[in-house]
């Protein structure tokens, strides 16, 4: 039953029932209530803008004002009570010819607004009209791509055409990144997501662009977000090539030809950019001569220079499991910048010989040739090595050098962090089910570990060499004197170990001026100097080191580099949460993936309260955390299994396989 309520003039609220309400219609007698709607959409249908603009000229020439009964008269030549309730109609609905100057109860007297203000109010209309109908046409576009298969639908570039499209496609992409420039972009992306029936939420937004096909299904967000220069300027490209086909060499005299060195240089499988190569022999007294190569990247690019300032601005090579986003222009970097098995490349080469303890004992720094041998892999590598091959002994004197190193750099107070790290490799990562092949490094690797320490060596080398001239250089340092690792002797080498050391440090110091100590590393100084391709800040070295080696003054001041720094590590720290939240990504999509009872070994780092222990998932090199049983402690390793994997959002939920006995 329908109740209707009643406020009567006391402020009393009494209920009545339909049956009891009678309809009055002035001029009609007897109304029947069942006839309203049948009235209204008669006053409706004889509504007609062009009968009130009629009526807005007569009254504005006339400077008169008109309530709804004279309307009726003026444009229906009647006041029946279907003509005065649509002339109300038309005026009280009306935004454009009239407006309310006066209201006595029901009634209101209207009058014509000027003749600026109606026009103005014209144009807004029309404009207003023509985005509603703008709007609704994308609207249909967007549905009509998200109806068609995934095969069909229309390429990215497609919404890029047209720029109203573009505009709100633009406003969809930022909405869903969070990244909206101003107000109107907020304002559009919500009228869309409330036209399509979504809520107003970024996640709506990417699952939008998601399904019309605009975004692939595993788009990395933070790229967007960060706005990664993911391409080189036309511009760049055009100044690298130049580049290439220049082959004068300023530095050609000065090389020492060292083309006969077999030279070996090791990396991950699918490395582009090959930045460095080692030699090594053994000296007539019985100690370890070294050879570091590092390619000699200034022979093609100098200070200043357009390739260097987009370089500088990148500040390192972005590196993601979809792909490398390298700091120069590919075709420069890895044709004429990277090192090449079997070809004379161009290098800068730290020599050193070491004291039977793994100590310096002689050094020198000087622009090369060099003619690379192998060009292997971790893995590869570390097969030869096992191998013991007679006719590879410079790999087994690199390999004496690097434990040698690894030794002494202890006994100055080095601190070992080795553990496993997962690396991924997606194939095809538009497709919605991409291939992920995923690998888990050990850093304790004999082969990883010759190159780690050789590359420190080399650091070592050039930090001294820049002390002993007074070059200005980004010195590295880490000050550790609080940490006694004595009193992790109780852990178990590797991770756990490792993980408890990591969460005591300090963070990294630069100084331009002086070497710092490297407690980490056990050195009196540091400087990162083995991949000018990849990073600014080597090149920056280079720079330097490379001016002084031809006698010329170094090309930047302390404080120069200092504040180029500020701006270089800016962006690699940028680069450096981006490898990182992608190699998650990538990481939880592939165990959501794995079959829901498969198990996984899992190391217990430590504790972080009560129960629940950081682990690390052995097999797949990932740390995470899971509440574990009593009776498990630091070092132990347990079984787990993936109760839920959700990447887009960031979720991994692990639970403990008790097993009863």
């Amino acid at each position: 039953m329908v109740v209707v309520l009643m406020l009567c003039q006391n402020g009393v609220t009494s209920s009545i029932k339909p049956q009891q309400i009678t309809y009055i219609v002035p001029g009609v007698e007897n109304f029947d209530h069942a006839e309203i709607s049948k009235f209204v959409q008669s006053a409706q249908e004889n509504s007609d803008s062009a009968l009130l603009e009629f009526a807005w000229v007569e009254l504005l020439e006339k400077n008169k004002h008109v309530t709804p009964e004279e309307l009726a008269e003026m444009i229906f030549g009647s006041v029946e009570p279907l003509e005065c309730y649509c002339a109300h109609v038309m005026l009280s609905e009306d935004e454009v010819y009239f407006t309310v100057l006066e209201t006595k109860g029901s009634r209101s007297i209207y009058g014509p607004r000027p003749a600026v203000q109606v026009e103005e109010l014209l144009r807004r209309k029309l404009a207003k009209e023509a985005a509603e109908k703008e709007l609704q046409e994308f609207v249909q576009l967007l549905k009509s791509a998200k109806a068609m298969p995934l095969d069909a639908k229309p390429p990215k570039s497609s919404w890029m055409v047209e720029e109203k499209i573009r505009q709100k496609i633009k406003s969809l992409e930022s909405y869903a990144i969070d990244a909206c420039t101003n107000d109107d972009q907020r304002k559009t992306a919500g009228m869309i997501l409330r036209a399509m029936g979504m809520m107003k939420t970024a996640s709506s937004a990417l699952n939008l662009l998601i399904n019309i096909g605009f975004f692939p299904v595993h788009v990395n967000l933070d790229l967007l977000k960060f706005n990664t220069r993911t391409d080189h300027s036309d511009e760049v490209i055009s100044a690298a090539e130049s580049l290439l086909s220049d082959s004068y060499d300023p530095d050609e005299i000065e090389r020492k030809d060292l083309t006969h060195l077999k030279v070996y240089a090791i990396d991950v499988d699918e490395a582009d950019e090959l930045d460095d190569a080692l030699s090594a022999t053994r000296l007539q007294d019985g100690r370890i001569k070294i050879w570091i190569h590092v390619a000699d990247a200034t022979r093609f690019v100098q200070p200043g220079s357009i390739v260097d300032r987009e370089a500088m601005r990148r500040g390192t090579s972005v590196f993601l499991p979809t792909a490398t986003y390298p700091m120069f222009p590919e075709k420069l970097a890895m044709e004429g910048m990277s090192l090449q098995q079997g070809e004379n490349c161009n290098a800068v080469t730290v020599s050193v010989v070491l004291h039977s303890d793994g100590s310096i004992a002689e050094y020198s720094v000087d622009n090369s040739v060099i003619r690379p041998t192998y060009m292997l892999t971790y893995e590869s590598a570390s097969e030869l090595l096992h191998l013991n091959l007679e006719e590879e002994t410079e790999l087994k004197i690199l390999s004496e050098a690097a434990t040698l190193r690894s030794i002494w750099r202890r006994q100055q107070g080095a601190i070992d962090t080795a553990t496993l790290e997962a690396r991924i490799k997606v194939v095809n990562p538009e497709d919605p089910e991409p291939i992920i092949n995923l690998y888990v490094e050990n850093q304790a690797d004999p082969a990883m570990r010759l190159v780690t320490e050789m590359m420190i060596l080399c650091g070592e080398v050039v930090a001294t060499y820049g002390s002993s001239n007074n070059i200005p250089l980004p010195y590295r340092g880490q000050p550790q004197s609080n940490i006694d690792t004595s009193a992790f002797a109780h852990l178990p080498e590797g991770p756990v170990r490792s993980s408890a050391l990591v969460k005591l440090m300090r963070a990294a110091e630069i100084d331009f001026r002086k070497p710092i100590r490297h407690g980490i590393l056990g050195l009196p100084g540091y400087v990162q100097f083995t991949s000018p391709i990849r990073r600014y800040m080597d090149l920056l070295a280079h720079y330097q080191v490379k001016a002084f080696l031809i006698g010329k003054s170094p090309p930047f001041s302390a404080g120069q580099l200092e504040g180029m720094a500020s701006i270089v590590n800016m962006n690699a720290r940028v680069a450096k949460k981006l490898f990182s939240s992608s190699l998650r990504y990538w990481i939880l999509e592939f165990l959501r993936r794995q079959p829901k009872e498969k198990r996984y070994r899992a190391l217990i780092l430590r504790f972080i309260k009560d129960r629940i222990a950081a682990i690390l998932l052995v097999e797949v090199g990932l740390q995470s955390s899971v509440w574990v049983s009593v009776g498990a402690d630091v070092g132990d390793e347990v079984l787990v299994r993936v109760e839920e994997a959700h990447p887009r959002d960031d979720v991994l939920f692990l639970k403990e396989i008790v097993i009863e006995r």
